[in-house]
């Protein structure tokens, strides 16, 4: 379970950041773009993407976020870190205007976005979706960054509407309030918002006749809305990726190495592993035919090959699972003992397949109120049983601290 970053001292934080600003409460007369799927190719995942050379996007990089929070200020923290030292090799901050939805609090619009189980999940305020272990938790951290982690997507509350919510973007590096609102029709209802992989469009799920949807907007120019299809409410969270850019709506969207195949589940859909398809919508029955159901899994960590699924099985340990059969492909691999009162929740798994890294906590141990200011235990484990897990010292990651690539 994620901690809370104290809930009653978060609402006083919200309230002290609250601007006023003037707004109407009329419905939007925005009219959409229409755009029609992307044109049927070869899905290669995000391997179209020419990235530009830091310490975040070179091989042997493990990226983490923090969020953090005072007074004053809010902001997250993400750091590239080497995975044999443990000791950071940069970090980026982006600061949390003071609109921005980070945590939901009584007389406030309820809003469901990434950024909440990144910072403002307490036992008074839960996670705005129905998981919120580890293994559902970051995917959806990873998605508000493109993928190199120079752009955060946001939520913005109209202060002056309890109805009205909009999307846009922090760059790296920037001053308190320096965001860049993306809409702002008085009446929009948009949530969920997440980054383009390139960092050019925040995607997100918006109302249009009582309806949700999946929409766009560009980071440049006019910031008009697209309509990227259909949404099943705003209770999943959006995963973009591919060349053309799309977005699949569930939970635990993990893709493959070669791009043809991503986990994902979603209420009342049979299975965990699905094909990719060519346009934008929400995991469904329809959509998931032919799908895989990974037997005894209870959250997916990862891909530690083109067929292979690194789970959380329901009795505690992890286990590599044929992603074609979802029957297991190797023997258990236990962290933490049946019986010691503790349980290890996955985040990411290295780009070789080799290795993965949990965190142990107490049950419900990962909110502050139940764990106290305890020191993290993260762990890297090997994905093969019979390995050692080896401990990860740092006095710079704490509880609140998400793993979100290990390149």
């Amino acid at each position: 379970m994620r901690p809370s970053l104290a809930g009653k001292a978060v609402a006083v934080v919200v309230l002290a950041l609250l601007c006023v600003q003037a707004c109407s409460s009329q419905p939007s007369n925005e009219k959409p773009d229409s755009r029609s799927s992307a044109p049927s190719a070869p899905y290669l995942g995000n391997r179209g993407y020419a990235l530009p050379d830091s310490p975040f996007t070179r091989k042997g990089t493990v990226v983490t976020a923090t969020c953090s929070m005072g007074a004053r200020y809010a902001g997250v923290s993400v750091q590239a870190w080497d995975p044999e030292t443990w000791q950071p090799r940069a970090e980026r901050q982006f600061p949390i205007p003071s609109d921005a939805v980070f945590t939901n609090y009584p007389g406030a619009k309820a809003v469901n976005s990434p950024l909440v189980d990144l910072c403002g999940v307490s036992p008074d305020a839960p996670s705005p979706y129905p998981v919120d272990s580890l293994e559902y938790t970051a995917p959806r951290a990873r998605a508000l960054f493109d993928l190199a982690f120079t752009r955060m997507a946001v939520v913005l509350r109209d202060p002056g509407s309890k109805t009205t919510s909009h999307v846009g973007f922090v760059m790296s590096g920037a001053n308190q309030d320096d965001v860049v609102r993306l809409g702002g029709a008085a009446g929009d209802d948009e949530q969920n918002a997440v980054m383009s992989p390139d960092g050019r469009s925040v995607w997100f799920t918006y109302t249009a006749g009582g309806k949700q949807r999946i929409g766009s907007r560009s980071v440049e120019g006019n910031h008009r809305l697209s309509d990227e299809g259909p949404a099943t409410g705003h209770k999943l969270p959006l995963t973009v990726s591919g060349e053309p850019a799309r977005a699949v709506q569930g939970n635990m969207v993990n893709i493959a190495p070669n791009g043809r195949r991503l986990t994902a589940n979603a209420p009342k859909v049979f299975g965990n592993v699905f094909d990719t398809w060519n346009s934008s919508g929400p995991l469904t029955g329809a959509s998931a035919r032919g799908a895989t159901l990974l037997r005894g899994c209870v959250g997916v960590v990862g891909w530690i090959g083109d067929d292979r699924v690194l789970c959380r099985t329901s009795s505690g340990s992890f286990r590599a699972m044929n992603a074609r059969t979802g029957r297991a492909a190797g023997a258990p691999i236990g962290v933490v003992g049946r019986h010691d009162g503790h349980v290890a929740e996955g985040m990411v798994v290295s780009a070789d397949g080799k290795k993965f890294i949990v965190s142990v906590h107490l049950p419900n141990g990962r909110q502050r109120e139940v764990a106290g200011f305890e020191d993290p235990d993260f762990r890297v484990v090997p994905t093969t049983p019979g390995g050692s897990a080896i401990s990860i010292p740092n006095a710079r990651l704490s509880t609140d601290t998400v793993f979100l690539d290990w390149l």
